[in-house]
């Protein structure tokens, strides 16, 4: 990586000249520079067109680790010390309401959002929007599908389960297949693959409200859904392993898993990681949690472009932002790098994502199942500012379960309860819907 970024500083210097030279009277020698942190691959294709075509304003990519891994803390720190941070930074969805309670993040509406909230996707716009403010340009998502491998699911006389009984069924035809084969594993690590499944079965796990927030993880549309996955690990019809760990590689190399709800991203992951099953793979709807004609989806990831509060270029960084999130050309060389589901409304239509795929044997995962998850998913959702507390205390609480201590439905008990006492403990008004 730190390779990497030499070669970007001295790319940057070589390209100064050349940039001094394009635009009718412009000249990037004078240009306004501004600092972007992310980890999104592939987004440096867009900073460079940026940079060749908006010699006024500069941009300098800084290619830091994903947030979590240590560079949000990073950003905490230039918050709080008033320097050292950047123009503007990566940021996930669930991460946001933590900056927003820091102070951290500039009103984006009055330096041109409130005139672009039509250009992007409602539920996401709702994701950065507080008290009325925007915070941040969504950038892009990952509405959930049903990954599976048609081959084995025919060898075993199995549809795609339109609900999660019938995903059940499945998974324990599939079970009784190989000892070794399930349909899927529950990742007691991964507490926002599970929260997207509460998501999609109507929980608000946090409102606010005249600044009081209210908590209601441990809500009966949650309990559901803990109950569920309690059954199939108890009956041993799932596999429990990390997921993305080593072991979840294998077994989806070697057809031992058999299935994996996730996001449209997972197609690209999926296709990276065994390319040997490429056409062996096809996505469905995700699973129901009732029988409807009126189907819903949910989202698992996702991020923003936001800008700080302290920076002295935030017209500038926030043009920036709004470009590089709804700009096609910018989109298209976004999606090239995997970066996941647009956020600007309509962009999916003609790109990458909208094609047949070989690795899905020709299906248009866009067109038979991403665009229209991508339009039912449940716009009332929001996070706290405590969301990484709350996902380790899921984590643990689960981890704890498939080691033989407890349920999931006590890991989401506990979990609700340290999370009352993590907002109260910083100052906060709750309001404990349990």
């Amino acid at each position: 990586m730190r390779r990497r970024t030499h070669l970007k500083a001295l790319a940057s210097v070589l390209a100064v000249p050349a940039l001094a030279g394009c635009g009718a009277g412009a000249d990037a020698t004078d240009a306004t520079r501004i600092i972007f942190w992310s980890w999104v691959p592939g987004i440096d294709q867009a900073v460079d067109l940026w940079n060749r075509t908006h010699p006024h304003i500069q941009v300098d990519l800084q290619d830091t680790p994903g947030g979590s891994d240590g560079t949000y803390a990073k950003m905490y720190a230039a918050i709080q010390g008033g320097r050292g941070g950047p123009d503007l930074a990566q940021i996930e969805y669930q991460e946001l309401p933590s900056f927003v309670l820091e102070n951290g993040m500039a009103d984006l509406g009055p330096l041109g959002m409130d005139e672009r909230s039509s250009d992007f996707v409602d539920w996401q716009l709702a994701q950065c929007t507080f008290g009325g403010h925007v915070y941040a340009v969504p950038q892009a998502s990952g509405p959930m599908g049903l990954f599976y491998r048609k081959d084995i699911f025919a060898e075993l006389e199995l549809d795609a389960p339109r609900t999660w009984d019938e995903f059940a069924e499945a998974a324990s035809t599939v079970r009784e297949s190989s000892p070794s084969r399930y349909i899927c594993t529950f990742p007691p690590a991964n507490a926002a693959w599970f929260a997207s499944f509460a998501w999609q079965n109507g929980a608000t796990w946090f409102s606010v409200r005249d600044s009081v927030w209210t908590v209601d993880i441990a809500s009966e549309e949650t309990l559901v859904v803990a109950e569920y996955w309690d059954d199939l690990r108890e009956r041993d019809l799932v596999a429990t392993v990390p997921d993305f760990s080593s072991a979840w590689y294998a077994a989806v190399q070697s057809g031992d898993i058999a299935a994996w709800p996730a996001a449209q991203w997972g197609q690209a992951m999926l296709a990276g990681n065994a390319p040997d099953t490429a056409g062996h793979w096809a996505v469905a709807p995700l699973p129901q949690w009732q029988e409807t004609t009126d189907p819903v989806s949910s989202n698992w990831g996702g991020s923003t472009t936001a800008v700080f509060a302290n920076s002295s270029h935030q017209a500038e960084a926030a043009e920036f932002a709004m470009w590089l999130n709804t700009d096609p050309d910018s989109i298209a060389l976004l999606i090239e790098g995997g970066y996941g589901w647009p956020a600007a409304v309509g962009a999916v239509e003609g790109t990458a994502l909208d094609q047949p795929d070989p690795f899905l044997d020709g299906q248009n995962s866009g067109q038979d199942v991403f665009i229209a998850a991508d339009e039912s998913i449940d716009t009332t959702w929001m996070w706290a500012p405590t969301t990484a507390s709350t996902y380790a205390q899921l984590a643990d609480s689960f981890a704890a379960a498939v080691n033989g201590t407890g349920t999931f439905v006590d890991a989401v008990r506990v979990t609700h309860e340290a999370t009352v006492a993590d907002l109260r403990a910083k100052g906060l008004r709750v309001d404990d819907a349990a």
